[in-house]
């Protein structure tokens, strides 16, 4: 029999954790925290990862049970894998977390992000601005003689495309909501 031929690395279409928990590799993860909605909760779980030296590339936070006073934080951030378990280890221990959800490997999950990305330019560069918009389900949200505002939503590796595009044709201002995410399926837990 020949043997399998896995490669190491997370994988949303495996039932099985591939990672090599000692590797050194750089891995992004999509966490999703649920802790009580009071006050000084959202500058505990910052203070973890800032106390520690890690990065948070996204952050989105808000209430998601009224009744039940829960707020959801999501948080995108990237380590190697020893480092994401220790940092899901530690959002645990943290008093008013009820639940730490790695979306990254529990299994498939929708990431949405919004943005505004403000374009300046007149002439050919306006028209190619919106041509673009239109290939991307952007909308326009205002519009001057000297400047457009886009709205899109999406991936992020969507709006890094779309932003990417624009910077020739007068990109000034962005600005990005940061991921909200949710795993595809049955409920979470």
């Amino acid at each position: 029999m020949s043997p399998l031929h896995i490669q190491q690395g997370s994988s949303k279409h495996s039932a099985y954790d591939l990672r090599d928990p000692h590797s050194d590799i750089i891995e992004s993860h999509t966490l999703a925290v649920i802790v009580a909605n009071e006050p000084g909760v959202l500058a505990r779980v910052i203070g973890l990862f800032s106390g520690r030296g890690y990065n948070i590339e996204s952050l989105t936070v808000a209430e998601t049970d009224h009744k039940g006073h829960l707020s959801r934080i999501t948080i995108v951030t990237k380590g190697t894998p020893a480092v994401i378990e220790q940092i899901k280890a530690q959002l645990g221990r943290i008093v008013p977390v009820h639940e730490v959800h790695d979306l990254t490997v529990e299994g498939a999950s929708v990431e949405r992000e919004l943005a505004l990305l403000k374009v300046e330019g007149k002439g050919d560069a306006r028209i190619e601005a919106l041509r673009l918009a239109e290939i991307f389900r952007a909308n326009v949200v205002d519009s001057t003689l000297g400047s457009f505002v886009f709205e899109i939503t999406g991936a992020p590796s969507k709006i890094d495309a779309f932003a990417d595009l624009m910077r020739p044709l007068g990109l000034t201002e962005l600005a990005r909501t940061g991921v909200a995410a949710l795993p595809r399926g049955g409920a979470m837990g």
